[in-house]
């Protein structure tokens, strides 16, 4: 039986890797917060219980290595991180504590620890920052635009410094935007699904958001995890963007969500005065604030999988419009007191 140790195992993706690799035969060990958040990620995918705690945090050295040699894992996924692009402009130092350093900690940790395990780091698409619009590869220069992505940069060269240097098997997967109903309620999408059944269930008047007009590349998390975990069965460690490799602006997404909620949106005024309004009632749902503006945005983000397609095998299923329509119907079914099957 193989052992797994995830960090940050109770995200968003931490919770879908961890029902992955339990339905492979896994052993799988987790590291998070103190306290029970992120606890209804794994009720809602019936996995409570099943992952086995350890105290791991990337800010102290000692409880890493103890946690390395107490688990001897074989495969160790790191998404622990301070994972707010916009968080990060406020507590820059803070997160290259955890981002950058903590990821320092740990690869020294696993390299005097653990040397024979398998390595993946979640590396960020936010790493090539405004470089134009077309299709972001493995080759292509990085940008870094926020003070996140500039720690999860140090993170993705120290971890191929490692893989080169040490000869330990270490992968960066370049993670374009994915999301799910597991995502937090911090993230705009879920913001945007959650706010659309609030309002068709008349429990929410309407929605606040930043930049209509950004342009993501946004996949299914639940399918980004396989590619994750294939990248460590692998014979040789190399780094791979797992993309959809189509772009859709924040206002298209909140268009489809509210689509999914029976709503039609019509949007008037420009800039900051833009509004979407309900076209049956021509009452106002989606508002923009400039509190929800970065300093440095990156206007446009889309990725070239292709290299994921032909060595893992890997591909994208769930399209643009049925993402953001099962979030939606993940957000109602909640309200309702119904089971989530996300």
């Amino acid at each position: 039986m193989k052992k797994a140790l995830i960090t940050g195992y109770r995200g968003q993706d931490g919770s879908y890797l961890s029902q992955l690799l339990l339905a492979k035969g896994y052993d799988v060990y987790g590291a998070d917060r103190a306290g029970d958040t992120g606890l209804w990620r794994m009720r809602e995918l019936g996995i409570e219980g099943k992952v086995k705690e350890v105290s791991l945090d990337l800010l102290e050295s000692t409880n890493i290595n103890y946690a390395l040699a107490k688990v001897k894992p074989d495969e160790i996924y790191n998404f622990a991180a301070q994972s707010f692009v916009g968080i990060s402009f406020d507590q820059p130092v803070l997160t290259a504590e955890i981002n950058a350093v903590g990821v320092a900690r740990l690869l020294e940790g696993v390299r005097q620890a653990r040397p024979q395990a398998r390595f993946f780091q979640a590396s960020t698409a936010e790493l090539f920052g405004s470089m134009g619009s077309a299709q972001k590869n493995e080759t292509t220069d990085f940008h870094p635009r926020s003070p996140y992505a500039v720690s999860k940069l140090y993170a993705h060269w120290l971890t191929v410094n490692y893989r080169q240097a040490h000869g330990l098997y270490a992968c960066n997967g370049i993670l374009f935007n994915h999301e799910s109903p597991l995502r937090g309620e911090e993230f705009v999408t879920r913001k945007i699904a959650a706010a659309a059944a609030r309002i068709k269930k008349g429990q929410l008047e309407k929605v606040a958001v930043g930049n209509l007009d950004a342009l993501r590349d946004w996949g299914y998390a639940r399918e980004y995890v396989e590619g994750m975990w294939l990248m460590l069965q692998q014979p040789k460690a190399d780094d791979y963007i797992l993309a959809t490799g189509e772009t859709h602006s924040v206002r298209e997404f909140i268009e489809t969500a509210f689509a999914a909620a029976g709503i039609k949106l019509e949007w008037k005024g420009r800039g900051l005065a833009e509004k979407g309004v309900d076209a049956k009632n021509g009452k106002v749902r989606v508002e923009v604030s400039k509190a929800f503006y970065r300093p440095a945005d990156v206007k446009e983000l889309v990725g070239d999988a292709n290299k994921a397609r032909k060595l893992l095998g890997w591909a994208p299923k769930t399209k643009f419009n049925d993402l953001a329509a099962l979030m939606v119907d993940a957000e109602t079914k909640r309200l309702e007191g119904k089971k989530v099957k996300p």
